[in-house]
């Protein structure tokens, strides 16, 4: 078992080529793990699929993951390509996690769709997009989906891990049935604790194992202060797109202060059975997007993850 820490780019500041690539290549020499992208449709943030690739392109170390894919959005026999794709290209570096977003997303009203059967419809998307990337001929009948075809070429041997996000009764259900690790969202130590326990009970009724180090959790995280303006508007941005009443545990939920009270915040997090970290910085623009993401690999990553600091270059 391993703790990694990777980062995320929920609450960067909106694409921009030259600090971004900067940022990538920061990430890949500073010993971080691996990077994982938000999926916003109407948000300020890039295509999540369309950005893997082309890090998959700017990377050679970096293991890239989706936090987390909206699956209902997406068709699943292009997903399944677009998954192969961006895992053969990567060799094997792609970590996809899935999710069934919420009701409140703008899409669900833009489009005219009802977002009620949606978890029923990533289940059935879910495990499609498996047997695509697993099997040669396939015959799949759902209430949602219907394919009867050849398997997705070119793919790697196997299938890329299949992660599952959310922490409701059916993301615990989904995650024992269909998923090979679980990421969780905005939650305190103890309350991840409690997912990963229920989701471990629910696996020793589905005769299916999840290892145990492929539990995960995204932290956003600020060297600062409480009442840094980053950190006051990343509050209110989250909690317009939260479902009412899910707004409170928001700050419960941020690891806000020095590097060794962050690390501290990571080790109850580890205490409760997480081993994999999206640490997504709350900042105000692309320099301190670099600045946070410099200070997580030299003064927090060697406390957590036991390795020596890494010497980076200045810039």
């Amino acid at each position: 078992m391993a703790v990694r820490i990777g980062i995320g780019t929920g609450l960067a500041p909106p694409l921009s080529p030259e600090p971004f690539w900067r940022w990538t290549d920061l990430c890949e020499q500073a010993g971080i793990d691996s990077i994982w992208v938000s999926d916003q449709l109407l948000g300020p943030t890039a295509e999540p699929l369309t950005l893997l690739a082309a890090l998959a392109g700017r990377t050679r170390r970096l293991r890239l993951g989706t936090n987390v894919l909206v699956i209902p959005f997406r068709e699943p026999l292009l997903l399944a390509k677009q998954i192969a794709t961006i895992d053969v290209l990567s060799d094997g570096r792609l970590l996809p996690a899935f999710g069934v977003g919420n009701a409140v997303d703008p899409v669900w009203s833009a489009t005219a769709r009802d977002p009620a059967p949606r978890g029923r419809e990533s289940d059935e998307a879910i495990a499609l997009v498996r047997m695509l990337l697993e099997e040669e001929e396939i015959a799949f009948e759902g209430r949602f989906f219907r394919y009867r075809g050849k398997g997705i070429q070119p793919r790697r041997p196997s299938c890329p891990p299949i992660w599952i996000g959310g922490d409701s009764e059916a993301a615990i259900r989904r995650s024992a049935q269909l998923g090979d690790g679980w990421l969780g969202g905005l939650s305190t130590p103890e309350k991840a604790g409690e997912t990963v326990a229920r989701i471990k009970a629910a696996l020793a009724g589905t005769g299916r194992t999840i290892d145990p180090d492929h539990y995960g959790i995204t932290l956003p995280f600020r060297i600062g202060e409480p009442d840094d303006p980053s950190v006051v508007a990343a509050s209110e941005r989250f909690s317009k797109r939260m479902p009412a009443g899910e707004a409170d545990r928001l700050r419960d939920s941020f690891a806000v202060g020095t590097a060794d009270h962050i690390a501290g915040v990571l080790r109850r997090f580890i205490a409760q059975g997480i081993e994999k970290f999206v640490a997504m910085p709350i900042v105000e623009d692309s320099e301190d997007m670099i600045a946070q993401t410099r200070l997580l690999a030299e003064q927090i990553i060697p406390q957590v993850e036991g390795n020596p600091a890494r010497s980076l270059p200045v810039g």
